[in-house]
């Protein structure tokens, strides 16, 4: 029987009964580059920590675990996990990818991956045909689900079903809802996609990426690659990231909860004009998110009036922090169109909802009475000032 994600965010069934490392109940930091060896042909089982290092392979297991793959690997940021991923390509293949995604993910595949002879559909998966995209030249469907910032959902096992029957890999980045709330292998999946920077490390202190699999031929493909371009994981950061997982349950339990009441308060306020939260009934994905998550995520993307009093709320935030990332304990705000969105070309930006006056929220663990007051009052100056005759000027 499978144990509880919880139990399983602490306990690698692998090596329970076995009292290793002198006992240590925190997994110890291998801080090494190289390793000795008994003698020739004789192997700790080690070399060198750019092919693989204890404390980071013990990461990787526990992520394995989590999403339900057979092989994970952890990678230096989720980009340098996007990277090397983008190593299954040739020169002449086509993906198709969603048109609403991460602005480091579309920066590497227009001044990288294009540089590199691959070719690129950006189509809204969660409502478009994708199998009138696919030609013979199609290798792999790409998508984010939810969609960041614009939180569109798109059904894994109805994409997956499309991907089987025209011999494609699917790819799916879990950032937004990390393997407590979403398992996409389980969902018909190849391959999962992290920014373990985010809800994984949970504290907004070092930066990881993660690749997952169910199978062992890109599983061996990832693996010889990962050692080739040397993007993995340092010995103290997969340290960091191991001890955030531990607490990854009740932290998204506590986010997504505060997530809920902000989006409402939200709803509530007349400079809103809308408030994108999956876990709303009128959610376009609402009905999908319940059939293929376990929750909807701390993530709220909303509209004000305009551009002006998007920017008084970033002048104006104390507690809440005015910065890129998301995932962290503490609540963060962000300008999609100058910080996560900013190498995106406007009319893209445009096209997929996102204006000069989007903001993008990642709810964090405080008390929500606390949040709650403090987006109440930055509110309530900008109106004051708004009455007064005052402009907003920046």
């Amino acid at each position: 029987m499978e144990r509880g994600i919880n139990t399983r965010c602490l306990h690698l069934q692998e090596s329970e009964g076995k009292v290793e490392n002198f006992g240590s109940i925190a997994y110890p930091i291998y801080q090494t580059a190289t390793y000795a060896h008994p003698g020739v042909g004789k192997s700790t089982g080690y070399d060198y920590s750019r092919l693989q290092n204890p404390t980071r392979e013990n990461l990787e297991k526990l992520v394995a675990t989590l999403e339900g793959g057979i092989d994970a690997l952890a990678f230096s940021t989720g980009m340098a996990a996007i990277s090397l991923l983008m190593e299954l390509f040739q020169p002449g293949d086509h993906l198709i990818v969603d048109s609403d995604l991460y602005g480091g993910s579309i920066r590497l595949f227009h001044h990288v991956s294009e540089k590199n002879g691959i070719t690129f559909s950006h189509i809204d998966c969660y409502r478009e045909d994708v199998e009138s995209y696919i030609t013979d030249k199609t290798k792999a469907i790409y998508i984010e689900t939810p969609t960041n910032p614009m939180m569109n959902v798109t059904d894994i096992e109805q994409l997956s079903n499309i991907a089987k029957r025209h011999g494609l890999l699917l790819i799916v980045d879990n950032t937004f809802l990390s393997p407590y709330f979403q398992n996409p292998l389980k969902l018909g999946a190849d391959i999962v996609v992290h920014s373990g920077t985010k809800y994984l490390g949970g504290h907004n202190d070092t930066l990881a990426g993660f690749l997952v699999t169910n199978r062992s031929d890109i599983s061996e493909k990832f693996r010889f690659f990962i050692k080739t371009t040397g993007s993995g994981l340092s010995p103290f950061d997969s340290f960091l990231i191991q001890r955030g997982i531990k607490t990854l349950g009740i932290r998204m339990e506590r986010a997504a909860s505060n997530a809920l009441e902000i989006a409402k308060w939200l709803k509530t306020q007349r400079a809103v004009t809308k408030v994108i939260y999956p876990g709303f009934e009128e959610h376009p994905g609402y009905e999908i998110m319940k059939k293929q998550a376990r929750g909807f995520g701390a993530m709220i993307t909303f509209n004000v009036e305009r551009k002006e009093f998007a920017l008084a709320i970033l002048e104006k935030v104390k507690m809440i922090k005015f910065a890129e990332s998301l995932g962290g304990v503490e609540t963060l705000i962000t300008y999609p169109t100058t910080q996560t969105h900013a190498d995106v070309p406007e009319e893209i930006r445009q096209r997929n909802g996102i204006t000069d006056a989007t903001l993008r929220i990642s709810v964090g663990i405080e008390d929500i009475e606390d949040l709650i007051n403090e987006l109440k009052t930055v509110f309530e100056e900008i109106e004051d000032d708004l009455h007064a005759g005052k402009k907003l000027e920046f």
